[in-house]
């Protein structure tokens, strides 16, 4: 079967159907959900249809790598299931895509046959135990060997541990015991891991994660090859896939829309159904608001995250897609479950289930306070570059919100404080954030998109923008009051 020769819209449906088959009449995806990963025969179906084809090259027999076929089929999957998508998601953005781009040409081939004909899956080793987010700290080393490369360290929360065929390695050259400050990244073969303990992950439960100690030797052909530094390789890589998580919101959102919007009209309170309620249609209205954001962030990627692009410096528009679109998903799964009513709190409905399915988004690849936090020093550091503290004449001459600051300019127009505090840094950062965000949705509106859909979700991020803006003007330092004992028990009083 030659991939290249059939149309995406054939491919992607084919794929869609198979899931149907597979999770609606062959087993019952509500209850795959509660068990530990999926059964042989389910993932043996799932991946006979070659999904990760999207992320290879076509002269290695895959579809070519396009973002939006990539795309594609992490929405159809997150359709009908986040860990599903979220599978996909860390075999594309995390191991095929960087193999495409900085392995060694001789071990490409290879590789991409297994995935193709072999149905293997591979994963990235970054974070590690006292060392979350702190990634340029790691203490993973390695040393040259006669034949390559010797990595020693301890690696935990891996997406796939223990089921990944492929990692990826992130390490620091160790010279005389001392660590290097550049990160390295080594591709090894699953079997050389050694999983210590598996966790008890609250959600996902179809994902398995652990604590993975390495201690291993590989080919000196297995080194990715960075273009300039492999602190610059690693943050391409975790800003394409950033750029990736709005594939995986999309399915998730547009389920949770549909599902609401079904059970709205069939559930009948009184003398009509629940869609009469006005409270009812605001939170569908904010669903449906994520769906058209979610979308604009797709086609944005679509233009501008392909592996023939350095994302490096692109940290402003990575970080504002992957805050934002993980917010968005908690907030329409937590709506969902609340249209629900009893029946949504069950860990068997799609509501209940989305809640603790999405929750982890908003932590790992960076948690969003930290990346809010990183978007608002980036545009405050440009505006005292620029000599500018007024935002809204900055945003204006800013290419990602030139059109959007326009619908914001009341709100907007204030000068920065000299001194920020952290938590007045995580509110100016989901503004400008949501801001990014509009221009998006502009921009898919220009491309044809349905304008009452743009001119909702605008008039839903203004809601919410100005609520953030009272947020921030709001003077509050309240700090934790960590021995509170003394004096506080009402039933002495």
């Amino acid at each position: 079967m030659i991939l290249t020769n059939i149309p995406f819209n054939e491919f992607i449906k084919d794929f869609e159907e198979t899931l149907d088959h597979l999770f609606h009449e062959k087993e019952d995806i509500n209850q795959l959900s509660l068990e530990r990963g999926l059964p042989p025969e389910i993932i043996e179906g799932i991946m006979s249809k070659r999904p990760l084809s999207v992320a290879i090259p076509e002269q290695y027999g895959g579809r070519g790598s396009k973002v939006k076929e990539c795309l594609g089929l992490l929405a159809a999957a997150s359709y009908e299931s986040l860990p599903l998508s979220l599978t996909f998601g860390i075999n594309i953005a995390l191991f095929l895509e960087p193999i495409s781009k900085y392995a060694n040409e001789e071990v490409k081939q290879g590789i991409f046959n297994r995935f193709l004909e072999n149905q293997n899956m591979g994963g990235l080793m970054i974070t590690e135990p006292g060392y979350g987010s702190d990634a340029l700290n790691m203490k993973t080393s390695y040393v040259p060997t006669e034949n390559g490369y010797k990595i020693k360290g301890t690696k935990h929360w891996q997406g796939l541990t223990g089921l990944a065929d492929y990692w990826l390695i992130a390490s620091r050259k160790e010279t005389n015991g001392e660590l290097g400050r550049d990160i390295d990244f080594f591709i090894c073969e699953g079997e050389k891991i050694v999983v210590e303990e598996l966790y008890d992950n609250a959600g996902l439960y179809m994902i398995p994660y652990g604590l993975n100690k390495l201690d291993l030797e590989v080919p000196s052909n297995y080194k990715l090859q960075p273009e300039t530094t492999g602190i610059k390789m690693m943050l391409d890589i975790l800003h394409r896939s950033r750029m990736q998580f709005p594939g995986m919101g999309m399915g998730f959102i547009k389920r949770m829309l549909d599902e609401a919007i079904g059970h709205c009209k069939n559930r009948v309170v009184g003398a009509g159904n629940l869609l009469s309620i006005d409270q009812v249609q605001f939170q569908l209205a904010r669903i449906q608001s994520a769906f058209t954001i979610c979308s604009a962030m797709c086609s944005r990627s679509t233009d501008i995250s392909s592996i023939d692009h350095n994302l490096a410096s692109e940290g402003l528009e990575a970080n504002s897609m992957k805050a934002v679109v993980t917010d968005l998903m908690q907030e329409s799964a937590q709506l969902l479950v609340q249209v629900s009513g009893a029946n949504g709190y069950r860990i068997s409905h799609i509501g209940g289930r989305g809640i603790m399915d999405s929750r982890p988004f908003q932590i790992f690849e960076g948690s969003n306070e930290m990346l809010y936090t990183q978007i608002a020093e980036m545009i405050t550091r440009a505006m005292k570059k620029g000599k500018q503290s007024n935002v809204y004449e900055y945003l204006k001459e800013l290419k990602l919100t030139s059109q959007a600051c326009e619908y914001f300019k009341k709100d907007l127009n204030f000068d920065l404080n000299a001194t920020l505090t952290q938590r007045k840094m995580v509110d100016l950062g989901k503004i400008f954030a949501r801001v990014i965000c509009t221009e998006y949705v502009l921009q898919l509106q220009q491309k044809g998109f349905r304008k009452d859909l743009v001119d909702n979700s605008i008039r839903m991020i203004q809601q919410e923008i100005g609520g953030l803006i009272c947020a921030y003007h709001f003077d509050n330092t309240v700090g934790v009051v960590d021995d509170y004992s003394e004096n506080s028990s009402w039933l002495n009083l």
